[in-house]
């Protein structure tokens, strides 16, 4: 599944193209959590169980309706989406301001935000359809105190007064490495982190950005398996350190590089 990378420019999946309105009305069953996820969920979601499972019956709904989740995803919210994005809570340290680009449907912010009640998060995503379906969640769910939503694109939120700094950015499956790398960092102080969540071929990614990243105020990117032994696989995490200003800009790579997740 891809999604809307921050600059705009649409993709398929949660987040991404409206995939159209579903065949048939979507069925609110489809998002009951599994008995053989069940523990992964409480521990990863403990006492916010239950809001978890608010949200991904929102996702499988009108999520679906509103096309920023795929019919076919509804089955595998825990797995897929919610399990995925909860294991990277433990990177974050407590009472973190973590800003989540390309956030979509709320990927992974609003799940950080149900796992970890400590933590301030602002979710930014440019579309005005994903930022309402955002707002009306976030009242939903009760986290108006936790939860702001920021209508925009990750580089219009860099020195602007409304937007809150992070001390930790997330995205899931936004864009490459160096991209990302360039619309995030900006949003971090120095000694901030960018937190990527990736697939397959993350090392890949690494070796062929590093560069880039490296010229961008980045430090080496270190790739992490979060929720080893909670969940299978593993959530692929790419952490980057802010450790400087930018240098110049980097060059567009010549060759293609995906950032899918699993």
């Amino acid at each position: 599944m891809t999604r809307q990378h921050a600059s705009g420019s649409a993709a398929s999946g949660p987040g991404g193209t409206p995939p159209g309105p579903p065949a048939v009305p979507p069925d609110p069953s489809t998002a009951v959590l599994p008995p053989e996820l069940a523990p992964a969920a409480r521990q990863l979601f403990g006492v916010r169980l239950d809001v978890a499972a608010a949200y991904a019956e929102l996702l499988a709904t009108d999520g679906v309706v509103r096309g920023l989740i795929g019919p076919r995803e509804a089955p595998r919210i825990w797995d897929r989406h919610l399990l995925n994005c909860a294991t990277v809570a433990e990177l974050i340290p407590p009472r973190a301001s973590v800003l989540d680009v390309g956030s979509g449907a709320g990927l992974p912010g609003l799940v950080l935000a149900i796992a970890r009640p400590d933590l301030a998060v602002t979710l930014i995503e440019p579309l005005a359809r994903r930022t309402a379906f955002l707002e009306e969640a976030v009242e939903a769910l009760g986290l108006t105190d936790s939860v702001r939503v920021f209508r925009g694109r990750a580089e219009e939120a860099v020195g602007r007064a409304d937007a809150v700094p992070g001390e930790v950015v997330t995205a899931r499956a936004v864009a490459p490495l160096d991209r990302l790398a360039s619309w995030c960092l900006p949003l971090t102080g120095v000694g901030g982190r960018l937190l990527a969540l990736k697939g397959a071929s993350a090392a890949e990614e690494i070796a062929e950005h590093a560069e880039a990243v490296h010229r961008l105020g980045g430090g080496r990117p270190v790739l992490h398996r979060c929720g080893a032994g909670v969940v299978d696989p593993p959530t692929t995490v790419v952490e980057i350190v802010r450790e400087r200003t930018a240098g110049p800009a980097p060059r567009t790579s010549s060759r293609k590089s995906r950032s899918r997740r699993r």
